[in-house]
């Protein structure tokens, strides 16, 4: 009997199009949408693109010879640089005083303007590569300032300093870690939320649910059966989205692909990504299904459910500022949290049992005290009749 009614709700859930629409469709359109733009954050600027910088009219031969090295930067003269950024024909502005070079052979003051704005891409690109241009010219001056007066460099930099990185982590593989736990919770929980509102909800105000219960079906079958019904459409939208994520990554991106390196584990990570989807999705089932059975209409039901859904983004917030290394017991311990922990791991290619066993213990553990409350709830007639 729970076999008939798991088909029979799987295949009504199906004939949907709305269901076939945010499960298979709205996944594949978020993902490409933002891995492209992902990939777009990681790269410094496409192959061959040219920057505009604006400059002042004293900007001459010897202040353009200080970025011979550059050829990415091309150079307009205007009378106000900054008002030509303000109106979008540069991407950043450089004023350096009249006489720049000629005071700085004099070891007189000068000074320099750089306006950009450091949220756009682009800007942000180009006042990096002008900061380095004068960073190195200002290390020259000073060599040579030195060298004039006897004095060795040594002197005035008495050590240097080397940076290590603990990890071999890059910004593609954290980007990839970010951005794939946030994707996987989204679409899963948009996935599996319209037949959770349709399945409880939707027979409420259909007028079906009597007839249902008047069938000589037991009401935890009929209810088991439902939530199985959730909980797998939840799940086929978490394969599709790590099916299409993987496949985008893999001939879509550039950077986002050097920074994958699972080794001889690549195929032990991508199944335990799918098991931890399976896990959260059979997690959110439980939680819109008890939003569903509470609701009266389709409509309040997914008005139950979207903080659910705007909570599974919150995580995030906390794990990105967190490295690979300083991960707790609690972080995979607290359901919702715990799969962007997990999937962060297995990002980069760690494959920890103990914290599996951690992040599937309690969100199992979550999903029985949460189905034993939605089961108390259907065997009340306040709950299930509208």
């Amino acid at each position: 009997m729970l076999r008939k009614i798991y088909v029979k709700e799987m295949k009504d859930s199906f004939r949907d199009k709305r269901t076939l629409l945010l499960t298979v469709l709205l996944p594949i359109v978020m993902m490409t949408g933002l891995v492209l733009f992902y990939e777009r954050m990681l790269s410094d600027g496409e192959e061959g693109e040219v920057f505009t910088l604006a400059v002042n009219e004293s900007f001459g031969v010897q202040e353009e010879a200080l970025f011979a090295g550059v050829d990415n930067i091309e150079f307009v003269k205007a009378a106000d640089p900054e008002a030509v950024v303000g109106d979008g024909d540069a991407q950043a502005a450089l004023i350096m005083e009249s006489g720049f070079m000629e005071k700085v052979e004099n070891a007189e003051s000068a000074g320099v303007t750089l306006i950009g704005n450091s949220f756009s891409q682009n800007s942000s690109i180009l006042m990096g590569q002008v900061t380095a241009v004068l960073g190195n010219y200002e290390k020259v001056v000073i060599a040579d300032r030195l060298e004039a007066q006897g004095t060795p460099q040594e002197l005035v930099q008495p050590f240097t300093i080397e940076q290590k990185e603990l990890t071999e982590e890059t910004a593609g593989i954290n980007m990839i870690a970010m951005l794939v736990p946030m994707i996987l919770a989204l679409a899963i929980g948009i996935g599996a939320s319209p037949s959770s509102s349709d399945l409880f909800a939707g027979e409420k105000e259909k007028k079906t649910m009597e007839a249902l219960l008047m069938t000589p079906v037991n009401r935890l079958t009929l209810l088991f059966a439902k939530w199985l019904t959730i909980s797998t459409i939840g799940a086929l939208t978490g394969m599709i989205t790590l099916i299409v994520v993987a496949l985008e990554i893999n001939f879509l991106t550039e950077n986002m692909k050097n920074a994958i390196a699972f080794g001889e584990n690549v195929y032990l990570v991508v199944g335990y990504a799918l098991l931890v989807s399976i896990v959260y999705a059979m997690f959110i089932a439980t939680l819109l299904m008890i939003t569903s059975i509470m609701a009266k209409t389709v409509k309040e039901s997914q008005s139950y459910g979207t903080p659910i859904l705007m909570v599974a983004v919150f995580p995030i917030m906390i794990i990105s500022g967190i490295g690979i290394n300083e991960l707790t017991v609690q972080h995979f311990a607290i359901p919702i949290m715990n799969i962007f922990t997990i999937l962060k791991e297995l990002s980069f290619g760690i494959i920890n049992y103990q914290h599996l066993a951690i992040m599937i213990g309690s969100n199992l553990l979550c999903i029985i005290v949460a189905f034993v409350i939605a089961r108390i709830m259907f065997l009340k007639d306040k709950w299930v009749m509208n």
